[in-house]
């Protein structure tokens, strides 16, 4: 089977991006990007947290809604969140109304911000997992890696919900810590040049 297609350029891209219409420019411009700003992996984490047992494409297509339900994933605001705020999320047909998920998103937020405390940044003890490229499968052929797991192992020790290693491979996918585009995608040396400059916080 192919591990590429053609985007709308006739350039390659990897395979997955060609299942819905919202992928491509995800694909394109946030996949595989390297990301040091502590809300958008605290946001990612969250979205992960929530699309377990579900498709990507639907959070993607709630990613709107679950930011002005989240105060745009400012986990200081979130961990003040109360019971009232659960009812009203729950209410919120724009969002995955889930409770585990979403009382693991505000937990996560306290969590996060005692990391912070910890270690200065949320970014700082993410990146300090980031893997050696020697010791990655080929692209897109693994769900979780020694990585993920020693990753998921340390924030679940720390009090953090929804954070499995399959979850967290997808994080360290999505937000730089791997580059996961197959070889043939256009979208890999574009990556691989942000990783190359990209300067890893807490070193």
């Amino acid at each position: 089977m192919r591990t590429t297609i053609l985007g709308p350029d006739g350039k390659s891209r990897c395979r997955w991006c060609g299942a819905a219409p919202e992928f491509l420019g995800y694909h394109d411009t946030e996949w595989g990007f390297p990301v040091s700003n502590d809300r958008r992996l605290f946001e990612k984490l969250s979205l992960e947290g929530f699309q377990s047992g579900l498709s990507w494409r639907t959070i993607l297509a709630k990613r709107d809604n679950f930011r002005a339900a989240f105060h745009d994933f400012d986990f200081d605001r979130i961990a003040r969140f109360t019971q009232r705020d659960v009812n009203r999320l729950l209410k919120d047909d724009g969002i995955v109304r889930h409770r585990g998920k979403i009382e693991a998103v505000i937990n996560n937020a306290r969590r996060a911000q005692e990391l912070v405390k910890q270690e200065g940044s949320l970014a700082a003890f993410v990146w300090r997992y980031e893997p050696d490229a020697k010791q990655l499968a080929k692209p897109q052929t693994a769900s979780t890696s020694t990585a993920s797991l020693a990753l998921s192992k340390a924030l679940k020790k720390q009090g953090w919900k929804f954070v499995g290693p399959t979850t967290v491979y997808a994080f360290m996918q999505a937000m730089g810590l791997i580059n996961d585009h197959v070889v043939d995608c256009v979208i890999r040396a574009k990556v691989e040049r942000a990783r190359k400059t990209f300067r890893r916080p807490g070193r």
